[in-house]
């Protein structure tokens, strides 16, 4: 389920980006000076670790034997395991005989796995908080990264809802990972370490600012280890809350390979006002810019920052303000995202009280209606609905076919329903794009009405033939910000259809889980039933997920929790828009079809039918519902 808004040029360089870049080399550096503190227990399995000072740490509700005993969960052994006793309502606990910052938990299951269960983290053992709700396993290793919750405590249970077999929960491996928070200190001390961090758009859930203070780095600055990676911009920042005023003498930075060639150190009071504390010399920005090497002969450095004036505040963070070059290849060059593995600020103050703040939850209330269109009018309500043309509002994307234009041939209201019709004429249509042999329409509502929230619908009757790409989806209202730009925007694909008559798609875009990579699915109709019928197809989304729909019937649930603990960050808390629009061919319906002539995923008795005419996607209404 391809988003309409990538493309299809970038699709390889977007590739190449996507590997991490935790890659070599001797890049002419400073000496890098050695480390002032690094955690025992960075990049450590914390249940094994109490497993192995104490067996008894580890409990469970039942085991199926004496040879699948709680223990074998965290022994370190993959080929043993726990086993519990057959009932849904069982679980496995583990005492980490300390309070820790947890930032994530690993679970390696055997066939006998859970369909529906809940990690949860308790400070006392008795009060539990869950973190990672699971309704719909299918197995296998599932990592939950903890960011942006507040995961601190000492214990930590995995608790069945459901099991995916006759058998009980099995559990090969039951991993944990984190690190004590730094309390306040009077004495110079690395306040950071396990603290909340935070920045803005990051690649994907393993790569978020989390890691930047758990503790540690890998000693060659290359290996792929937790690190914060952000996405490919260069206005771009990460930083850190100490927990309370602090008097701060020096930071140190340990970055991964794509390390900052210019950038600043802020400091702040409430984490909005921030204040300039460091930036490299010219000189330094000078000689970081000339190291510009192949990314796998590239290696990361090692900046140690002292304060000429000891600063004071309680949040710091590094804005990035130039990203390094890489020849990709040589003599090209390219730019990556910032990666950084590890943030430490030295000083005095902090409190290991810091913490996440909580996530929004749905307010509750009633819904009513505040946007409404059934196409009743003598045309389209431009009042409601902005119409897009292919080289003025957008540029051509996903290699698709057609031109959207305005005209009255592609985008027109008739018998109470917008029609959106394709038209072909072999390179009549001119566009500052190319020249083009399909049109086609596409309209939505940025500016008119842009949303935060809500219950989303529309019905529908669909075209059905190969290569006929009509959609309903939101995107984020803030799309054509080069700060942002997609998927940092999100984009809601409420109903997708690629010319198949049995079934339809929805999806979700966003950074670490766009194009071919996004959370979605497809939903084949009930009875026999078909796209070219009419049929509602909707979303109801607030701060905890989206639920998509088709006649009411649920066919995909979200929740923010799991797309941000298993795929990245969620996007979805500012406006989006509505969209509809009618594409022929691209990348979605070639990636089924595999068609590549006479056009991209659109056969020739596509195009004869929409030379013939009546080709359309017909909406006899869109309503928007808000609390």
């Amino acid at each position: 389920m391809p988003s309409r808004t990538t493309l299809i040029a970038t699709t390889a360089a977007l590739i190449a980006l996507s590997a991490p870049l935790a890659l070599a080399a001797p890049a002419p550096a400073p000496t890098t000076p050695a480390p002032r503190a690094e955690a025992a227990a960075w990049d450590t399995d914390r249940a094994a670790a109490a497993y192995t000072a104490d067996p008894g740490a580890v409990t469970a509700s039942g085991s199926q034997d004496p040879g699948t005993t709680p223990g074998r969960a965290t022994d370190g052994n993959a080929t043993t395991r726990w086993s519990s006793n057959a009932a849904d309502d069982a679980w496995i606990r583990v005492d980490l005989g300390a309070t820790i910052r947890i930032n994530q938990v690993k679970l390696e299951w055997e066939a006998a796995y859970g369909r529906a269960y809940v990690l949860e983290v308790s400070k006392n053992g008795t009060d539990w908080t869950d973190f990672y709700t699971e309704t719909d396993g299918t197995g296998g290793t599932v990592t939950a990264h903890t960011h942006p919750q507040e995961v601190t405590g000492r214990y930590v249970r995995m608790r069945g809802i459901e099991r995916a077999t006759a058998w009980g929960y099995s559990l090969f491996s039951f991993q944990v990972y984190g690190g004590e928070p730094a309390p306040a200190s009077t004495t110079r001390a690395n306040l950071a370490l396990n603290h909340p961090a935070y920045g803005n758009l990051y690649q994907h859930a393993g790569n978020s600012p989390a890691y930047i203070t758990d503790g540690g780095w890998p000693a060659d600055l290359k290996a792929d280890r937790t690190r914060w990676a952000s996405d490919w911009n260069a206005d771009r920042w990460v930083g850190v809350d100490l927990g309370a005023p602090s008097t701060i003498s020096g930071v140190d930075l340990y970055w991964e390979a794509a390390y900052a060639v210019d950038y600043e150190i802020q400091v702040s009071d409430d984490n909005r006002n921030w204040r300039t504390v460091h930036r490299p010399s010219a000189a330094e920005v000078a000689a970081r810019r000339a190291d510009v090497t192949s990314p796998g002969d590239a290696v990361g450095r090692h900046d140690t920052i002292t304060l000429p004036t000891p600063a004071t505040g309680r949040y710091v963070r590094m804005l990035g303000r130039e990203r390094r070059s890489f020849l990709n290849p040589a003599p090209s060059t390219a730019q990556f995202g910032y990666s950084l593995y590890e943030f430490q600020v030295w000083g005095t103050g902090g409190s290991a009280d810091a913490a996440y703040p909580a996530l929004p939850v749905d307010p509750g209330g009633a819904y009513s209606t505040t946007f409404f269109d059934d196409f009743t009018g003598s045309g389209l309500d431009r009042s409601k609905w902005r119409v897009v043309r292919t080289g003025t509002e957008m540029g051509p994307v996903n290699g698709e076919s057609q031109a959207y234009v305005d005209s009255p041939d592609t985008i027109r209201t008739e018998n109470g329903a917008l029609v959106l019709e394709p038209k072909y004429c072999k390179g009549c249509t001119s566009t500052p794009n190319g020249t083009f042999d399909f049109t086609s329409g596409r309209v939505d509502t940025h500016t008119r009405f842009d949303f935060t929230y809500g219950r989303v619908s529309a019905r529908m009757k669909l075209p059905v033939g190969d290569g006929f790409w009509p959609a309903f989806w939101l995107l984020g209202s803030d799309v054509d910000d080069p700060a942002v730009s997609w998927p940092g925007s999100g984009e809601t694909d409420i109903m997708e259809n690629i010319g198949y008559g049995d079934w339809t798609s929805s999806a979700l875009h966003g950074p670490g889980y766009s194009a071919d990579g996004n959370v979605g699915r497809s939903q084949t109709f009930p009875d026999g039933g078909r796209a070219d019928q009419w049929h509602t197809y909707g979303v109801e989304w607030t701060p905890e997920g989206m639920t998509f729909t088709v006649d009411g019937r649920v066919v995909q649930r979200t929740s923010r929790q799991k797309l941000e603990s298993t795929r990245g960050q969620w996007v979805f808390d500012h406006h989006q828009y509505v969209i509809l629009n009618l594409a022929l061919g691209g990348a979605y319906p070639a990636g089924h079809n595999k068609v590549t002539q006479p056009y991209w995923g659109l056969p020739q008795s596509s195009v004869d039918r929409v030379a013939q005419g009546g080709v359309k996607a017909e909406i006899d209404w869109v309503r928007v519902e808000q609390k």
